[in-house]
């Protein structure tokens, strides 16, 4: 064993010092700013955590691998920090940045950033609470079963909120079913008096009768749920109006980015704040104060076309979603789509449905980038033989000529997973364009 690390726990106020040593920390967290390489430390696998105000005291334990370590480290730090209410679920960044305004409306809020939703990721976040947060929202992100556990078990839930069962991560969990499975598997650990959010529009979670003997709250489209949509309207560009009812009681919002999966995070943020006790007022202005973020469906005016920025990742129901919104924007519309990456032994298939689907969805004009969107190339040209298609093996390729294929007045949705590296084209649009 060649490596050994301490991190110093900034984000705590130095509160806590863990010290770390083993042969994959190196791999591992070898590429934060956070770690210091120490002349001498112990050379087994430990961490210890001692705090000065002698709240959690000294103790020593072996884990065999740095995660391990840290889960133990958060859930005794978490200890520390009572008042914190944790409020977790698969929540990417749109989703849970929804949550997190809502809630802000009333409290001081902690959410995860980035990509820091794993086994490290989690932990790391719940270092960052201090006795004035009052609620965490922590997004957990799993693509093997076992891991929903894991992260579940870490922070103990108050409220957990799963927004679908998609076809991410089947490479690994086989299909919609195995999915269900694994971020179910939470369940066993949200406290017995918390609140469990699902989405009604679901045909999997709509399965879900009851967590610890109490029915779900789901949210949707349906008056069947508690928390719903009544009218939808869309504005174009400035968002859609929507009236949500809240167990029968109602209220207008407006949701300031396009498209009616962005109507359904107003939805599971309505239904969060609801269930913390929040008025209608509060949940309308957390829900109209969120802006859009770069790559997550960013839609904007790039000199002559606009630009639908979506390129921090993908799956065939998200990229159906865009492609939606891209079919109700002015002008000629121009679909950049790339592969998707972890659907497993499907992933030809799920690629070809997804052109089928885009061939469908009003725009005239395709470009296609890597191995696995040619199948969604050959699906375009099922659905629209009329469509004008262009494919390319690589990102560089495409930069080459991105020039020549962009016509003033477009409309252009650029969308892949992330590494796919499909910033790379939009930044390139915004260069040439603004």
């Amino acid at each position: 064993i060649d490596s050994s690390l301490l991190y110093f726990c900034r984000e705590v106020r130095r509160r806590h010092t863990v010290a770390m040593s083993g042969e994959c920390a190196d791999e591992i967290f070898g590429g934060y700013p956070w770690f210091y390489r120490p002349e001498m430390l112990e050379r087994d696998f430990f961490p210890w955590i001692h705090d000065p105000l002698a709240r959690v005291g000294l103790f020593r334990r072996e884990f065999a691998r740095p995660d391990e370590g840290l889960s133990y480290l958060s859930e005794r730090y978490r200890e520390v920090v009572s008042s914190v209410d944790a409020l977790e679920g698969d929540t990417p960044e749109m989703k849970r940045s929804r949550i997190a305004s809502v809630l802000s409306q009333r409290f001081r809020v902690l959410k995860t950033e980035g990509n820091f939703n794993n086994n490290l990721g989690l932990p790391l976040t719940i270092f960052r609470m201090t006795e004035e947060d009052e609620i965490a929202v922590l997004e957990m992100g799993i693509s093997h079963f076992g891991e929903m556990t894991w992260l579940a078990e870490t922070a103990e839930p108050d409220i957990m909120v799963i927004t679908n069962i998609g076809e991410c991560h089947t490479e690994f969990l086989g299909d919609r079913d195995g999915v269900f499975r694994a971020k179910t598997e939470c369940f066993d650990y949200v406290r017995l008096d918390g609140t469990v959010i699902l989405n009604g529009e679901d045909d999997k979670l709509r399965q879900v009768k009851d967590v610890h003997g109490k029915r779900p709250v789901f949210y949707g489209l349906n008056p069947s749920c508690r928390v719903y949509a009544e009218k939808v309207e869309p504005l174009g560009f400035k968002g859609t109006a929507v009236t949500v009812n809240v167990d029968d009681e109602t209220f207008d919002v407006t949701v300031p980015v396009p498209g009616n999966h962005m109507v359904m995070n107003a939805l599971a943020g309505a239904a969060v704040g609801s269930a913390c006790g929040l008025t209608h007022e509060e949940i309308r202005r957390g829900i109209e104060s969120i802006g859009m973020l770069s790559g997550h469906f960013r839609i904007s005016e790039c000199g002559d076309i606009t630009l639908i920025d979506d390129s921090y990742n993908a799956s065939p129901m998200s990229v159906r979603a865009a492609l939606d919104v891209l079919g109700r924007l002015p002008g000629e519309k121009l679909a950049i789509l790339g592969d998707m990456g972890e659907l497993g032994k499907n992933e030809r298939r799920m690629h070809r449905e997804v052109g089928q689907y885009a061939g469908t969805c009003g725009a005239g004009r395709f470009i296609t980038v890597g191995e696995l969107s040619k199948e969604t190339a050959a699906g375009i040209k099922e659905t629209a033989p009329e469509a004008e298609i262009r494919e390319f093996a690589t990102v560089d390729e495409l930069l080459e000529s991105l020039g020549e294929l962009i016509r003033p007045g477009d409309s252009v949705l650029v969308k892949a997973s992330h590494f796919m590296k499909f910033d790379r084209i939009s930044k390139a649009l915004q260069q040439r364009r603004c």
